[in-house]
């Protein structure tokens, strides 16, 4: 992958144990952009398959065999493939789920939306209900013990057919699969098109069954992904979203409805959606009026937790904690989240005369 330039502004330096402790959640997050370095030698160790590099840059998709050696998005879904193909056992998706929410709890994320899209997980094709069960009970298992909640959204790829997804959801709606909250839609959209208007009637019967809609719009599209989205698609959370930047009307319609836009900053700069850090329109995008969030997309490939990214855009765009609190607060209200939740995460925010 390239590397995200280091040269940043020399705004406020806010310690990630400050922002660790502040009451927040999550929203763009992939439970396949979790598997750390550990998690995938001994899973491959244990499924019998070798890895697609040196384990030693086995996070560097440049590395692998299978890459032409630009690091695109489409060298990072292989990758995700890979990972998720190991997880075989009902067992393993449990213990993947807990280990999840651990590391959510660890960043003092209060409550997340994972996005999971099945057709990652390859040794699961023809098992799919079997796949959620175990993902749910390493769920419960982990609330259980008091670790952070984790609501489910469900994703399809966008090279799906129309009839596939309409069998998705006629799945969620009759057997309510535990902790699944929404259908969303991922992939990449620079080699799939305008997809949306396939997957209408997927989304309205999954809007009409109570499921809430989340969708991937305005990464490598531009903002035409996002209008498509909100048109078609009943969207209630853009996932990226930020070439909302480049459309004034879009600009305006996004600050009326209050669409949230669920932003990953280091993504968009390491995939080479934007050369640096500077250049991310994440400030530009709240300053005009649109409901942004800060999320990490994959952290463990990326090498990262929402604590150091939340910390990198304090210090690149000069953001005080008062700032922070302003996100945190927006993250809840994007959220999935029941109301009480809701309301118990935003009781415990700090006021902004108490939180220096």
């Amino acid at each position: 992958m390239p590397t995200p330039s280091t040269a940043l502004s020399t705004g406020h330096r806010i310690d990630e144990t400050w922002i660790r402790r502040l009451p927040k959640a999550e929203t763009h997050v992939h439970l396949e952009g979790n598997f750390e370095l550990i998690d995938l030698l001994d899973l491959a160790k244990a499924a019998g398959e070798p890895l697609p590099g040196p384990a030693a840059t086995l996070f560097d998709v440049t590395t692998h065999d299978a890459s032409d050696g630009t690091g695109d998005l489409a060298d990072f879904l292989r990758f995700l493939d890979w990972e998720c193909g190991l997880i075989r056992t009902p067992e393993q998706a449990a213990r993947h789920a807990y280990t999840f929410a651990a590391r959510q709890t660890a960043s003092g994320i209060g409550y997340t939306d994972a996005i999971i899209n099945p057709t990652h997980w390859t040794a699961w094709s023809d098992r799919i209900p079997a796949l959620f069960d175990a993902l749910a009970a390493g769920l419960d298992e982990a609330e259980q013990d008091g670790l952070a909640e984790v609501r489910l959204c469900y994703s399809l790829l966008r090279q799906q057919s129309a009839a596939e997804a309409r069998e998705v959801v006629e799945w969620l709606a009759a057997a309510r699969p535990r902790r699944v909250v929404a259908l969303s839609i991922d992939g990449d959209e620079r080699s799939a098109g305008r997809v949306s208007e396939r997957f209408a009637e997927a989304f309205t019967a999954a809007k009409d069954a109570g499921f809430r809609r989340t969708v991937h719009a305005g990464e490598s599209s531009g903002p035409e992904g996002v209008w498509d989205a909100i048109r078609l698609l009943h969207a209630e959370r853009i996932d990226h979203g930020v070439r909302a930047a480049e459309d004034p009307e879009l600009l305006r319609y996004l600050a009326d409805t209050q669409i949230p836009l669920g932003v990953c900053p280091r993504s968009n700069v390491v995939l080479g959606l934007y050369d640096d850090w500077r250049d991310h329109p994440l400030v530009a995008l709240r300053d005009a009026g649109v409901n942004v969030t800060i999320n990490t997309d994959d952290p463990a490939p990326l090498g990262t937790t929402l604590e150091a990214d939340w910390a990198v855009c304090a210090e690149t765009f000069g953001l005080t904690e008062d700032d922070l609190i302003g996100f945190a607060r927006a993250s809840i209200a994007a959220s999935f989240a029941d109301d009480a939740t809701k309301r118990a995460l935003e009781a415990a925010l700090p006021s902004p005369a108490t939180s220096r």
